[in-house]
């Protein structure tokens, strides 16, 4: 499968260390009292791709909407690509979020849209010109082997080839970070294989990815970065890491041996 999706690249005259997100002492409390997380300090370096793992509330996912400011933090610092984040103005979020690409488990597909449709949406809400829609619109389907199926509704593809709309629509504003919350958390082990190559070969072309999973399985096969977190806190950071550390064995056997 190729195509050539026009990502954007690391600059080449970037540091290789050099973190495009940083987070500095960030504490987040929401409004009913929850602390959902306590003083993390992360950093990840541009190119990176590195997965997120930790019990369901152990702040994954608030993590991420951090990134691309669904959520402002109670305290600390959120910077990304050198640019801190937490107190940019409203009329700036959407440009974040240009550079930003977010995929959901969810899909959150419109329903009565083409995928087609569904992929070009994000492009017209930017405001992109009307003659570069189709063509970027089909690099990003053939990216992702939606070609043929431009013109079918959401209801009309199988749960892995609607997640794939969703990571076509991500990568149409060339993103320079992608993140995915639960990408394959309703997938079969076939459809997120393919889910998983896909977001490699984006990786390889330069475009940051960070990851929330409970995939044990393709967290093993993949020997990325693993970031594990329990109760709000960064309890162990991995390169080459697995799923299931002594810590979060240790962790479930106190909370009764509930499962991932």
């Amino acid at each position: 499968m190729s195509a050539n999706l026009e990502l954007t690249p690391p600059s080449p005259s970037a540091e290789v260390e050099e973190p495009i997100i940083e987070l500095h002492n960030i504490s987040l409390i929401y409004p009913n009292g929850t602390r959902a997380l306590n003083r993390v300090d992360l950093a990840i370096r541009r190119g990176e791709f590195v997965f997120l793992v930790g019990q369901t509330g152990s702040g994954k996912s608030s993590l991420m909407k951090l990134i691309y400011r669904e959520n402002d933090p109670t305290m600390g610092l959120v910077y990304v690509e050198g640019q801190e984040i937490s107190d940019m103005r409203r009329s700036q979020i959407p440009y974040l979020r240009r550079r930003v690409g977010v995929i959901f488990q969810d899909f959150r597909l419109l329903g009565h849209k083409t995928v087609f449709e569904n992929v070009a949406y994000a492009l017209q809400v930017t405001g992109a010109s009307r003659s570069v829609i189709p063509r970027k619109v089909m690099k990003a389907l053939t990216l992702v082997n939606l070609r043929e199926k431009a013109d079918r509704l959401p209801n009309q593809l199988s749960g892995g080839e609607q997640q794939r709309v969703a990571i076509a629509r991500a990568l149409i504003n060339d993103p320079i970070i992608l993140l995915a919350d639960e990408p394959t958390g309703n997938l079969d082990p076939d459809s997120s294989w393919d889910i998983m190559q896909i977001l490699s070969k984006v990786n390889a072309r330069g475009t940051t990815i960070l990851i929330a999973t409970h995939n044990q399985q393709m967290v093993d096969v993949m020997q990325k970065r693993v970031i594990v977190m329990q109760r709000g806190e960064i309890v162990q950071d991995m390169q080459r890491g697995m799923y299931f550390t002594t810590e979060m064995r240790r962790d479930s056997l106190t909370l009764g041996g509930s499962s991932l």
